[in-house]
């Protein structure tokens, strides 16, 4: 009866904690309150707290720093597990997941993109031409990944955004991943920035797809 008391105990530790932080009250980076505070709050063990906390690592949403205490590292528990995985997936298998996001944002965005889009589109793009003059592979890689999810954004489709934010970490891996062949100019990005600026669909698609094909050629 103990066992079973303790564990409905510590699923409703582990559901309030969830709460709080699927509600922003402790935002990503922040530190949670001390084992003890929770405690005093829930109404319940440090024990109790104590396992709460650790399942809620081992999912992804704390991570606890020995001697410092515990820190929020993500707010959704499915994100997680795909980042997880998207970080064992192979570069092929990631070109042909953005064959299917990418062409649809492409299409999504050349019709529905705003000023403000276009604007945030040509800001990421010079970030993106600076850093390959420069031969900033990082720096190169980072605005890469912002154009595209700028492009994204330029959709106005929500779910569209949050699965290519959900990716982002394993694109500019594999940007990075190309090494000094991703920094040799060329007028794709500029091509496809085109196409969203004229509102032209199918040329937004086909310089999409022809980005991807040269990509997956450099792998």
């Amino acid at each position: 009866m103990r066992n079973v008391a303790r564990t409905s105990l510590v699923d409703a530790a582990i559901a309030e904690l969830r709460r709080e932080i699927g509600a922003g009250v402790w935002p990503v980076g922040t530190k949670i309150p001390s084992e003890s505070r929770l405690a005093e709050s829930l109404g319940m063990s440090r024990l109790s707290v104590r396992e709460a906390v650790r399942v809620l690592a081992h999912a992804g949403l704390l991570h606890t720093r020995q001697g410092d205490g515990t820190y929020v590292t993500a707010t959704d528990e499915s994100k997680v597990a795909l980042r997880r995985r998207l970080d064992t997936a192979g570069a092929m298998d990631i070109i042909d997941v953005r064959r299917g996001l990418d062409l649809v944002a492409a299409r999504l965005a050349a019709g529905r993109r705003t000023e403000e889009d276009l604007t945030a589109l040509r800001a990421s793009l010079a970030r993106r031409d600076a850093a390959g003059r420069a031969g900033d592979l990082d720096g190169f890689a980072d605005a890469d990944v912002d154009f595209h999810l700028r492009v994204a954004d330029a959709a106005h489709n929500a779910l569209l955004g949050d699965l290519y934010r959900s990716m982002s970490d394993a694109l500019r891996d594999s940007v990075r991943d190309q090494e000094e062949a991703a920094l040799v100019p060329d007028a794709s990005h500029v091509e496809l920035l085109r196409a969203i600026e004229e509102g032209d669909p199918a040329k937004a698609v086909a310089v999409s797809v022809a980005i991807l094909d040269q990509q997956e050629r450099e792998l």
